[in-house]
C-alpha cells in the first residue's frame, strides 16, 4: 500500500499515512489531531545493484541507431 507524506500547518509536524491510491488526495489529520494539513510531494528512492556499464545514450550522431528520430536513423 502506498505511503503519503503530510505536514501539519498548526504544529509543523511531518507524518506519513498508508492508504490506497484511490484515497491519495483525501485529507489527513496529524497525530496531534489537527486538521490543517498539506500533502507533500515525496521523492522516490529505488535501490538495486549496478551490473554493467552506463546505460546507452539516446540518439545522436554515431549512436548506433536506437531510438532518436525516424526510429533510430538520422533524419538530417
Amino acid at each position: 500500500m502506498p505511503r503519503y507524506e503530510f505536514r501539519c500547518r498548526s504544529c509543523d509536524d511531518t507524518f506519513e499515512v498508508s492508504r490506497p491510491m484511490a484515497e491519495s488526495s483525501a485529507p489527513a489529520s496529524c497525530p496531534a489531531g489537527h486538521d490543517d494539513t498539506v500533502k507533500l510531494l515525496s521523492a522516490v528512492a529505488v535501490g538495486g545493484t549496478r551490473s554493467a556499464g552506463p546505460a546507452p545514450s539516446a540518439g545522436g550522431a554515431g549512436g548506433g541507431g536506437g531510438g532518436g528520430c525516424c526510429g533510430g536513423g538520422c533524419c538530417a
